[in-house]
């Protein structure tokens, strides 16, 4: 026997398998067309969700905060982005980025509504947590999206990466 001939069963398992991956791939490309098209046509995501914020015809549904770096955090605040602390209470007591407010995800319901009376929907908002493991920041951001505000970033590192980093803090336990 030919070390390179299959038996019948597994040539059989390995066009399956090669079926399942092609149909696979097709579904993929066929649901993320635009993004696909973005990307080769040299546009990020974080264009294409711009280009939908600024549309007239906007469908918050499908729009996602835009993640941003810790190095565009300087920049951001210097331009007026006003910094979100979606943690808890307590820790944002214990410290937290200089110059940010809370508004923690947890307990949103209790604060969103002053939140929504102290803070313009164009304002610009960066949104962050305890870090890349927590999705609180996300989830905030996609919340306030979705009752209007059109300025919405995530800093993904969050307060971990910036205390880490040296970064300014305030609170009592810096």
């Amino acid at each position: 026997m030919n070390s390179l001939s299959l038996s019948p069963s597994i040539r059989r398992i390995v066009l399956e398998a090669l079926i399942l991956c092609v149909l696979s791939a097709a579904v993929g490309l066929s649901l993320n067309f635009k993004l696909i098209f973005n990307a080769f046509s040299g546009q990020s995501v974080s264009a294409s969700v711009n280009s939908a914020i600024d549309s007239s015809n906007l469908d918050t549904a499908n729009i996602f905060p835009v993640p941003v770096e810790m190095d565009e955090l300087d920049e951001l605040s210097t331009a007026g982005a006003l910094l979100v602390d979606s943690r808890n209470s307590v820790d944002f007591q214990k410290s937290h980025l200089a110059g940010a407010i809370s508004l923690p995800f947890a307990t949103q319901g209790d604060y969103l509504e002053d939140f929504r009376s102290q803070v313009s929907v164009d304002q610009t908002l960066v949104i962050y947590c305890s870090g890349y493991g927590c999705t609180d920041s996300f989830d905030l951001a996609t919340l306030l999206i979705k009752t209007g505000y059109t300025d919405v970033l995530v800093y993904e590192g969050g307060f971990p990466e910036w205390r880490d980093a040296g970064r300014p803090l305030e609170g009592g336990g810096k």
